[in-house]
């Protein structure tokens, strides 16, 4: 509770100093922001780099760039709220750059048993920063590609059971880092009745302090199964569109607004980002090829080669027309899919709806050609 005052007279000094920031700036020219001063370094979050980008003169400019230090003064009071989970915020340390991180001879020992129980190093992720940062993977035309600042809205949606907390938050924390604000309607955690201790009050008492109003919980009070988690999630979003994903995932920067944009564009699309890959002993960023997602005659979804069309355009920015979707995660129209019908609540287990989504929306009433199946992007 201390900690939590010490933020909201924090909060209130900051305001009083954007207020005299804005008289200031009012009577004085705007000051040049250099590469070197200190508020590049700490490198704000995604909202006010996208904020400035709506600036239309050279104060209001220079006032959303003090906000971001004043952002980042209260971003380090609240570092406490995850250093009384045991885990760690900030940029740096343990896998920057989804680098290979490491443990100790001691500390290996202590992480074999959470290794078994998870699947994956779940004690390293605990050294690794909620922040850290990722290599971009995207091609250069990709990075060069300009979008509308007038999107929709997203609601992204985490589907998990007994996952490892730090990997959750990892999720989260990323996707807030690299979502911009005025995209991101609310982040949706749908929990499939956990019984881990630590997914119920740690969990929600630490989103509703860190990022108060965007984090909603959703709590099955019985195990339902991942399809159903999801139709879960999709009931209580709100954005115009909704995000499919597992809850052990990392974004980097501009993955949502050529997303956003080919929905727009369309709404009968859904759309699959490209997904590179974390190894699970050391959490290094393994880039993957771009291709698309197929199956085979056993129904099992696998990644295929592109189309030739795709090859022989020659630019790897394009979208992958392709006939199936890859589970872990897909951005669609919010109402469209329930136009289609969701997912089929009769699965159990997961795998089915690989085919079954691409059935649905090329078999969707008065589909527009180009839009016929669903796309990896």
């Amino acid at each position: 509770m201390a900690s939590l005052r010490r933020v909201k007279v924090l909060l209130v000094l900051n305001l009083i100093a954007v207020a005299g920031f804005v008289i200031f700036l009012a009577k004085c020219r705007p000051i040049a922001v250099r590469s070197g001063d200190a508020f590049h370094e700490i490198r704000p979050r995604a909202e006010v780099t996208n904020l400035s980008a709506h600036s239309t003169s050279p104060i209001q400019d220079a006032v959303l760039k003090r906000l971001s230090l004043l952002e980042d003064i209260v971003y380090r009071q609240l570092n406490g709220l995850s250093k009384s989970l045991g885990l760690i915020e900030g940029y740096g340390g343990r896998g920057k750059g989804g680098l290979p991180a490491t443990l100790s001879p001691s500390e290996e020992e202590k992480a074999k048993g959470p290794h078994e129980k998870y699947g994956y190093n779940s004690y390293l992720s605990e050294k690794i920063s909620l922040d850290r940062s990722i290599p971009d993977y995207r091609p250069t035309k990709c990075k060069e590609l300009k979008y509308s600042k007038e999107l929709p809205q997203i609601s992204i949606i985490f589907i998990f059971v007994n996952e490892a907390l730090s990997v959750i938050l990892r999720s989260v924390h990323s996707a807030v880092n690299h979502t911009p604000t005025h995209l991101l309607k609310e982040i949706i955690l749908v929990d499939d009745n956990s019984d881990e201790e630590e997914l119920k009050a740690p969990l929600e008492e630490y989103v509703h302090k860190r990022y108060p109003g965007l984090v909603k919980v959703v709590r099955n009070q019985k195990r339902e199964g991942l399809i159903r988690a999801r139709i879960e999630g999709w009931k209580a979003a709100t954005g115009q569109v909704t995000g499919f994903f597992d809850a052990h995932v990392e974004f980097t920067a501009g993955w949502a607004e050529p997303v956003l944009s080919r929905i727009q564009e369309n709404r009968k699309r859904v759309i699959l980002p490209s997904i590179d890959n974390i190894k699970q002993d050391n959490f290094e960023v393994q880039r993957y090829e771009n291709s698309a997602h197929g199956y085979s005659w056993e129904l099992w979804c696998m990644y295929i080669s592109p189309p030739k069309d795709w090859w022989d355009a020659g630019d790897p920015s394009l979208p992958i027309r392709t006939p199936a979707m890859i589970g872990c995660s897909f951005v669609v129209n919010r109402k469209f899919f329930g136009e289609i019908g969701l997912l089929d609540p009769g699965m159990d287990v997961y795998g089915g709806e690989n085919i079954e989504l691409g059935i649905k929306v090329g078999s969707a009433i008065s589909l527009p050609p180009d839009s016929s199946v669903s796309e990896q992007r």
